[in-house]
């Protein structure tokens, strides 16, 4: 058939093209992999923001049993910095064991079953999620803070900030990582600045060379200091270990050898976070910082450099890590989404690479997902903070446990020293997850507490159903035939086509009709519009000369579903392998406009008639391209 050819716009790519950029050829995948500095950019965002809060979260636990208790943050930092280094050890050899990545979620599952490893991938899912919320709502509190007029709208600036990371990260994982780049060394040059400016006044001229303007101030004690209370800062400053896992994670998008790279940055972003942690916990302590509405970072930066445009400089750069440590999350929530999707854990959609090489969907679920905590919870810090923390420790505990028990089993060389490292990291952190859940139980960590064992069984729920549905397609030895053979006729078939109007739509799928093998053939007219319009159609169905049976079928309270389906229902079936087949002529729209001005009927007819068994479905889609003489005939035009 001849036809004349006519650009048609693809609407959908042309706007993924102007927001995401050009797609990126399957072949290409290489060249999007990062180096190690693009790299420590986009997993360690999260990691060092938190030194903007950290210590801030200690002194504001201990400061209710009055100033002197605030020098327990100094030694309070130093035990959460030798956690760190115990668990940054434990994952550079996960990362060397497991180097396509999967972190936490596949060292439980291959090593201690598959139930830790669902409870580790829905903690870490949870982990990643509060990551963007709490992050962006931190960023948003120090625009505000800058701009109290605008506090009235940190909803709608928080979930701003929130879509603008997703676009850019579903422009790529690179593109993403270079735009980021700038505010995160930026952050770490000018906090390095900051606390190597405190060590030298602190060392030439004392302690008052340094004191901050509170630092003379008193607090009220409100509380005791307990075991309790101390154990509380403790956990409060734990925030300062969430993001480490991220590296272990994402290994796969490291240039080669992946391994080798990940594990230098890892270390890389442990020594610069450990540095940024206890140098600003320590000026914190011997410069006085109170525990304000005020930050740590911006106590200490406006006694040193004053209120010029270095202290606005370091207030700005400190508000971009905040936001952009979300993109942590964004870089590793959808790869962590792919492999459970793989596990048929999660929907198979989770586990396709999108237009831009990246996972779409899981970055699409996530920032909906955050944007209904942020708006959930006002953007408020406080309340999300108390969320935090929880996810990340059950991880640690479950990878370093995983990992003892490789080594175990495995008997590697070195495994007695690996082992022990991995043990003590597993019992450590499991001591600090037992504090971390009793001390902010109460503050909100019981909605985690509660979230995880239901994500798990919503995981095992969706595995079932993909299970099930892979053992009715399973086929049997008996099954596999040959179609070109005699069996191929055991399939009977009868053919409706629903007519709307005597047209070309309608010619076409009858035309398409004539070349199945059809027992029997029939156009059905369901009668909703009344007012002789049926009899309208019958006489021109008869002048068209088809040749086909035409059935109308009344419908007095303007349905068009119900009637089709009772009639498909209706035909009889006299063996399993008789099929309905339902032809559905349709107009393919060329344009926006198009689409918008043509009822969707056809659509819902499908969706509705899917779900029939024995029933196929088939649309017969109509384009204005074709040739008009050549599709409709002599014939057909005198209708």
């Amino acid at each position: 058939m001849e036809y004349r050819k006519r650009g048609s716009p693809r609407m959908p790519s042309n706007v993924k093209s102007i927001f995401l950029g050009k797609a990126i050829h399957n072949e290409e995948s290489a060249h999007q992999r990062l180096s190690n500095p693009i790299g420590l950019a986009v997993f360690s965002s999260d990691a060092l923001s938190s030194t903007a809060y950290a210590t801030g979260e200690i002194l504001l636990i201990l400061a209710v049993a009055g100033t002197s208790a605030l020098k327990l943050t100094w030694p309070i930092s130093i035990a959460i910095g030798m956690l760190l280094i115990l668990v940054v050890t434990s994952y550079r050899q996960t990362i060397k064991a497991y180097p396509k990545g999967g972190g936490s979620y596949r060292v439980a599952s291959d090593n201690l079953g598959i139930y830790a490893g669902l409870v580790a991938g829905a903690a870490l899912l949870v982990d990643y999620t509060l990551t963007v919320a709490v992050s962006v709502s931190a960023g948003t509190a120090a625009v505000t803070s800058a701009l109290p007029e605008v506090k009235p709208f940190q909803v709608e600036i928080a979930v701003g900030f929130v879509i603008l990371l997703a676009l850019a990260n579903l422009r790529g994982v690179k593109e993403s990582g270079a735009i980021f780049a700038v505010p995160t060394y930026g952050f770490v040059v000018l906090m390095v600045l900051t606390i190597l400016t405190g060590f030298y006044r602190y060392f030439t001229g004392g302690p008052d060379a340094i004191a901050v303007p509170a630092a003379a101030e008193l607090i009220k004690t409100t509380a005791p200091l307990t075991l309790f209370l101390i154990l509380k800062a403790f956990a409060s400053g734990c925030a300062a270990m969430s993001g480490i896992e991220a590296i272990a994670d994402g290994v796969a998008v490291f240039r080669e050898p992946t391994a080798k790279n990940a594990r230098l940055t890892i270390t890389w972003m442990a020594g610069i976070l450990l540095f940024l942690f206890i140098g600003l916990s320590w000026l914190a302590v011997h410069a006085g910082v109170q525990a304000s509405e005020e930050t740590v970072i911006s106590q200490l930066s406006r006694t040193f450099f004053g209120t010029g445009p270095l202290y606005f400089a370091i207030s700005a750069f400190t508000a971009a890590i905040l936001v952009i440590a979300a993109n942590t999350a964004y870089a590793d929530f959808p790869r962590l989404a792919s492999f459970m999707s793989a596990d048929n854990f999660l929907p198979h959609q989770m586990r396709d690479l999108g237009h831009r090489l990246v996972f779409s969907k899981g970055i699409i679920m996530l920032t909906l997902v955050a944007i209904a905590l942020i708006i959930g919870f006002g953007a408020e810090t406080s309340q999300l903070i108390p969320l935090y923390a929880l996810g990340v420790f059950t991880c640690f505990t479950l990878s370093q446990a995983g990992m003892v028990m490789r080594w175990l089993k495995n008997k590697e060389q070195g495994w007695q020293l690996n082992a022990a490292i991995n043990g003590l990291g597993a019992f450590v952190t499991l001591i600090v997850l037992g504090v971390v859940t009793v001390t902010k139980f109460r503050d909100g960590a019981w909605i985690v507490v509660l979230l995880i064992p239901l994500m798990c069984l919503s995981f095992l729920w969706i595995r079932r159903r993909y299970g099930r549905v892979a053992a009715e397609l399973a086929l049997t030895s008996d099954e596999l035939v040959d179609l070109n053979y005699q069996a191929y006729n055991r399939i009977h078939n009868h053919v409706v086509v629903l007519v709307k109007n005597i047209d070309r739509r309608l010619v076409r799928a009858l035309q398409y009709t004539r070349t199945l093998r059809a027992d029997e053939i029939e156009a059905l007219y369901v009668d909703a519009a009344g007012e002789g319009k049926a009899a309208e159609i019958q006489r021109k169905w008869d002048q068209a000369g088809f040749g086909i049976k035409f059935t109308i079928v009344e419908s007095p309270y303007r349905e068009i579903m119900q009637p089709i389906i009772e009639r498909v229902r209706a035909i009889p079936r006299p063996s399993p392998d008789y099929v309905v087949t339902v032809v559905v002529p349709e107009y393919a729209p060329t344009n926006a406009a198009d689409a918008m001005l043509h009822d969707q009927t056809s659509f819902w007819i499908k969706r509705q008639l899917f779900g029939e068994p024995g029933v196929i479905v088939v649309d017969v889609p109509y384009h204005s391209s074709f040739d008009a003489d050549a599709v409709v005939g002599p014939k057909a035009e005198k209708v």
